[in-house]
């Protein structure tokens, strides 16, 4: 499996063949190169950790091949941000793990990892300077979720809808926020959100992928045909990263209304925006890649060693300088 020392020379390679850019393989070399054929990027396939393809393309069989070879993933995504479908290198046989996923019933990693959430929505909360009253109200209220200790799954639900109800509209207080609709798109702040949180979802599939989960079989989200409950569960203590940057974003102004569509009551992100709005939202997320890829790994050691709920890990979200 893949060690840490190992993990830090790996990259996410993103291309966009809406710009023109073209992938292709030399010398197990991965190859980028725009429009007018010039190499944009060169790589060696033993420093990539997934590529990420946004817009339409051809898959060839060398691609596939070496992604199998070199052990990367491969994302497709639609124009608009959309998943499409996904080619996972993944650790195959760990059959004594899925053994114990299958067996696993209980809601105390449930609540563990909703709990983790509701602490970095407060530590969020916590950095802003001047606190308004609703701020103040949700820190309080956030506080006190915290506290709870009920382990039925559906408390913790209802714990963490709430939660994140009273976050958002406090964390997005500036921005006239109007509700988390997801993939509903009712306005720029919930379409970047959506995209934010996909890259997001990606990487951790990916990284439970090292180590052979089945991505299926959660055990916080309900687990339903095609849905990937488990990618849905331990990405939840990460989804501050897109939150904060996204508020960082507009103080930026680097979202603005101009970048977007507006169509039968959603806004979608123009097509040639898709390349610089991904760019700082992957380099958000990889400057926790670190943090990331050592969670998923105390994780998997914990439940392969059935430890109590306090030895999993805990995601804490850096405070910014």
């Amino acid at each position: 499996m893949l060690s840490l020392p190992d993990f830090r020379e790996k990259n996410i390679i993103i291309s966009f063949p809406s710009d023109g850019q073209s992938i292709s393989f030399k010398n197990d070399n991965l190859i980028i190169k725009d429009g007018e054929n010039n190499t944009i990027l060169q790589t060696s396939c033993h420093r990539i950790f997934s590529v990420m393809i946004v817009g339409g393309t051809s898959i060839t069989s060398g691609i596939i091949e070496r992604s199998k070879k070199f052990g990367f993933s491969i994302y497709l995504m639609s124009y608009g941000m959309k998943p499409i479908g996904v080619w996972n290198s993944s650790a195959e046989g760990n059959f004594l793990l899925r053994q114990k996923q299958y067996l696993y019933s209980n809601t105390d990693i449930a609540l563990h990892l909703v709990k983790n959430k509701i602490q970095n929505q407060i530590a969020l909360l916590k950095s802003i300077r001047s606190k308004t009253n609703r701020v103040k109200d949700a820190i309080v209220s956030l506080e006190s979720y915290k506290e709870k200790s009920e382990n039925d799954l559906k408390f913790i639900l209802g714990m963490e809808g709430i939660s994140s109800r009273v976050f958002f509209r406090a964390w997005f207080e500036e921005m006239d926020w109007k509700g988390r609709k997801p993939r509903s798109k009712i306005d720029p702040t919930n379409t970047i959100l959506d995209i934010g949180y996909t890259y997001l979802f990606y990487f951790l599939e990916s990284m439970l992928n090292l180590y052979g989960f089945d991505i299926y079989k959660g055990v916080y989200h309900q687990n339903f045909y095609q849905r990937k409950s488990l990618v849905c569960d331990l990405v939840e203590p990460f989804r501050c990263i897109i939150d904060r940057r996204i508020k960082s974003a507009y103080g930026l102004n680097q979202i603005q209304e101009k970048d977007f569509t507006h169509n039968k009551g959603q806004w979608f992100l123009k097509i040639d925006q898709n390349k610089k709005y991904s760019q700082w939202i992957v380099q958000e997320i990889l400057k926790y890649k670190e943090s990331i890829f050592q969670y998923v790994q105390e994780y998997y050691r914990a439940f392969m060693r059935n430890k109590s709920i306090q030895e999993f890990p805990v995601f804490e979200i850096i405070p910014k300088e």
